[in-house]
């Protein structure tokens, strides 16, 4: 399109349908067109991103190992417990409570709010497309987030107010707090507080005691290991804390309540005599903890 030479009019350029438009790469406009304003993607950007990533890591890992997470106690399928999901549901939780969220309107509560909710996300971009990055010249997406931290506070402190009135009215205490307690009461003994603890090996008793042999020879063996520590049966290191030689011997001669056959013969066929069997006994029963 021709244009007299007048500098005051505006200059429009349009296309020309007769060149065609090249595929080749077209490089995007340069970051260094707006100093101040921008910066390079890679590696300026980038690099404050996983900088910020790392110190987070290295806290949430400071944080892991200075204080394990604790276990709770065992299970008890006989205990009287009042169900509640862990912290981080309970405002879902204490929502599907609500009168309009739940019974007969289940449909509207699952359903209807949290695909307004849901909506409102997806819709924000184009509610709010102002390029400033302060939140308070940002109305529309500041509002939705205030607006949602403030419910999800008010509903997860409402369910555990709410829990905690259950456990009392029923005459519980809550596990973290008997956690609690029994950390002060280890503590005040000078015990470990954490609840993961490591159990102490128990040694072998005269590990080159004559025994030893006779206890493999007899074929003891198959069922509690050549170290004592069981497999098939029982551990036998530290028997002798709750049986003493008598025992083991009257075990050995006539089984235990139909978990372990008598051995007495076997030992016998295997070429131990009365004597072997005797000491073998003695030699169990030595088996203690304590030494």
């Amino acid at each position: 399109m021709a244009h007299e030479d007048n500098s005051k009019e505006k200059i429009v350029y349009v296309g020309d349908s007769r060149v065609r438009r090249g595929d080749g790469f077209i490089p995007p406009t340069d970051y260094t067109a707006y100093p101040g304003k921008s910066e390079a993607f890679i590696p300026n950007f980038l690099l404050k991103e996983w900088m910020v990533g790392v110190v987070v890591l290295v806290g949430i890992l400071v944080l892991t190992i200075s204080e394990p997470a604790p276990l709770g106690f065992p299970a008890n399928a006989a205990a009287t417990v009042i169900p509640v999901p862990d912290w981080y549901f309970l405002f879902l939780y204490q929502y599907l409570k609500l009168p309009y969220a739940s019974g007969d309107y289940i449909v509207l509560g699952t359903l209807g709010v949290t695909g307004v909710a849901f909506g409102s996300l997806l819709l924000a971009p184009f509610l709010d497309t102002g390029r400033e990055r302060r939140f308070y010249r940002r109305p529309i997406a500041s509002s939705l987030m205030f607006l949602s931290l403030a419910a999800i506070f008010y509903l997860t402190n409402t369910a555990w107010t709410e829990h905690k009135r259950e456990m009392a009215a029923t005459g519980q205490v809550p596990e973290d707090v008997q956690r609690e307690e029994k950390a002060a009461e280890n503590r005040a003994k000078g015990l470990p507080t954490g609840s993961v603890t490591q159990a102490k090996e128990i040694a072998i008793v005269d590990k080159n005691d004559p025994a030893m042999a006779a206890f493999q020879k007899a074929g003891c063996v198959a069922c509690h290991a050549a170290d004592l520590k069981g497999g098939a049966g029982p551990s036998l290191r530290g028997v002798g804390d709750t049986l003493d030689k008598e025992a083991i011997l009257t075990i050995i001669k006539e089984g235990s309540n139909n978990k372990m056959p008598p051995m007495y013969d076997t030992a016998i066929n295997a070429g131990l005599t009365d004597q072997d069997i005797n000491h073998l006994a003695e030699w169990l029963a030595k088996q203690k903890s304590g030494q």
